[in-house]
């Protein structure tokens, strides 16, 4: 989305609303300190014509005038602080909002595009491009304000004082602008480049480190680090050219605000000289005004860095905000009573819309019968447990629990009406207690444990150093994968939902641990409606109804007894699993 400046500085001000008493006291203090600083160069003026000439020094008046001084750069040190404190809590509150809302509305986000877009890149987004946000935000609040105002006043003051030298001041001003602008409309697609290839390097970087056993396993390590020098490569190029533009700001700006101080120099000493309308403590005070009114020419545009930098990040930010979520089922109603039926009623799908993977597909399911789902790898059986769970809505057709059509209740309460175990293994950061008690969060430390030991998890918990509270690094790593496989399936014995969804969730677990757990799984299963995906076709002879799937179509149904008598796709499929290789 190509979002203009204006709309990102509307939709960042929205976030600032809610701080906007902040916002006053910052513009109020701003003023304040600039009002101040502005008339320190006329006090420091009076003061010099009181001691010009010999023997001509009223030190009276000189203590005064450092009295009158003292006072004022007190108010402005006092103002100033108060600016950056008011600018630093607006900012950190308002990124504070931001970076909740990122994350809620991730969390909202279908599922179809976290899967297709890179998890690093998500990640720095979330991360650097907010903290991004709020370092341009406390440079942009602080010193534009402080800019607008010393600009603004100075040059009144000067025109007040005299006119002449303040329109020397004020022809030459095109030129500071000039500069300034020339300078941000270079390094604005600079920081924009930049940015985006940050979030590839973070994504790559992300995916190495995730499955660096995999990377070594296959000695992929030397291409991967020559991608990554590539991209590092071309993200030093863009942050190169980015920094080279900004940099330049600062010596231009100043080269500008010395020709603006020799103007005043040598205009205001001509007329001293000639005219004799100027005394030399009013030059002084014009020579201060120049420096005070080109000095925030320096401070904008030293500035540009980060706020490009900044509006760049926000586009990214807001790119992620404004992506389409789920819609909005709030005021749908819930499933209260899961009775354990499930129909599929002519159902078809396709992640693309020219690529249908599951087709015009019927299912009745009674309350309490064991599912199995097999078939070759990509015949589509996970994707029909993903339809189940609703991460994805179907093409075609309708898919109907407990007498509900699922897109006409709540996800939560669909979701809430199944329990998952999957393949692949997650565990949060905390305890062992707590990984098994995330679905249940008021569980009982006897209800933990016997979930537990039904899924014969008990045991190498126990000979843990802290039992159930041995803290659990973030994905389990200081786990065996069978033992992470455990704690899944303990926190589904825990929850015990009216549905079961089993993705070959014992396929890291020894075969004398899978008797043990099929058990266990059996136990549970009784009353229970269960979708159980498998490749090991032994593990699901029990099963009441075995669904055999080919480029996605169930193309045979029946018991494991009757699709063997029919000598069809699933007679081979499960002779093939005994055959000599």
């Amino acid at each position: 989305m190509n979002m203009k400046t204006s709309q990102l500085v509307k939709r960042l001000l929205h976030y600032v609303k809610p701080y906007r008493f902040l916002l006053f006291i910052a513009i109020v203090s701003s003023f304040i300190s600039v009002a101040a600083s502005l008339l320190t160069p006329v006090l420091i003026g009076d003061a010099i014509d009181f001691i010009i000439g010999k023997d001509n020094v009223d030190f009276s008046q000189v203590l005064k005038y450092i009295g009158y001084l003292g006072i004022t750069i007190a108010f402005a040190t006092i103002f100033q602080w108060l600016l950056s404190w008011s600018t630093n809590k607006l900012s950190f509150s308002t990124v504070k909002d931001m970076r909740e809302d990122l994350f809620n509305h991730i969390d909202k986000l279908p599922l179809k595009y976290i899967d297709s877009h890179s998890h690093g890149d998500l990640i720095t987004r979330m991360g650097n491009d907010i903290e991004q946000i709020s370092t341009g935000l406390l440079q942009g609040f602080s010193q534009l304000l402080n800019g607008v105002f010393t600009i603004a006043g100075t040059l009144i003051v000067m025109f007040i004082v005299n006119w002449l030298l303040a329109l020397v001041v004020f022809l030459i001003t095109p030129l500071s602008l000039f500069v300034a602008t020339f300078i941000a409309k270079h390094t604005h697609d600079m920081f924009i480049k930049q940015a985006t290839v940050q979030g590839k390097l973070s994504g790559f970087g992300e995916e190495m480190i995730s499955n660096s056993k995999v990377v070594q396993a296959f000695s992929y390590g030397d291409d991967a680090q020559k991608y990554y020098e590539e991209v590092n490569q071309e993200l030093y190029n863009y942050g190169y050219k980015a920094q080279f533009y900004s940099a330049m700001s600062n010596p231009c700006t100043r080269f500008v605000n010395g020709l603006v101080y020799a103007a005043v120099g040598i205009t205001g000493a001509l007329i001293a000289v000639t005219y004799h309308t100027i005394t030399p403590g009013l030059l002084s005070t014009f020579l201060m005004y120049s420096n005070q009114y080109t000095k925030p020419f320096n401070e904008i545009t030293g500035v540009i860095t980060e706020l490009q930098t900044a509006m760049a990040s926000a586009r990214r930010v807001f790119a992620v905000l404004d992506e389409p979520a789920e819609s909005d089922d709030s005021m749908l109603p819930e499933i209260t009573d899961c009775d354990g039926t499930v129909k599929l009623e002519d159902v078809s799908f396709g992640y693309t819309e020219d690529r249908i993977l599951l087709q015009h597909i019927d299912l009745a399911v009674s309350n309490g019968q064991k599912i199995a789902i097999v078939g070759p790898t990509g015949c589509g059986k996970t994707t029909l447990i993903n339809l189940l769970m609703r991460y994805y809505d179907v093409t075609d057709g309708r898919i109907v629990v407990s007498s509900h059509p699922v897109t006409e209740v709540k996800r939560d309460s669909l979701r809430k009406c199944f329990g998952m175990v999957l393949q692949e293994t997650w565990l949060t950061g905390g305890t062992i207690k707590e990984n098994i008690a995330y679905g249940r969060r008021d569980a009982t430390d006897e209800e933990i444990i016997a979930a537990a030991k039904a899924a014969n998890a008990h045991g190498f918990i126990t000979k843990m150093h802290d039992g159930y509270d041995t803290v659990v690094s973030e994905g389990g790593d200081n786990l065996s994968q069978g033992q992470k496989q455990l704690l899944c399936i303990a926190r589904i014995m825990l929850t015990l939902p009216p549905m079961l969804i089993l993705d070959e969730a014992t396929s890291s677990i020894d075969t004398r641990t899978e008797i043990k757990i099929q058990k266990a799984f059996n136990t549970m299963m009784q009353g229970r409606t269960s979708f159980i995906v498998a490749h090991r076709l032994s593990t699901i002879k029990e099963a009441d109804l075995i669904l055999v799937m080919n480029d996605g179509n169930i193309i045979e149904k029946g018991t494991h007894e009757q699709l063997l008598a029919k000598k069809g796709f699933y007679y081979n499929l499960y002779n093939s699993q005994f055959a000599p290789v």
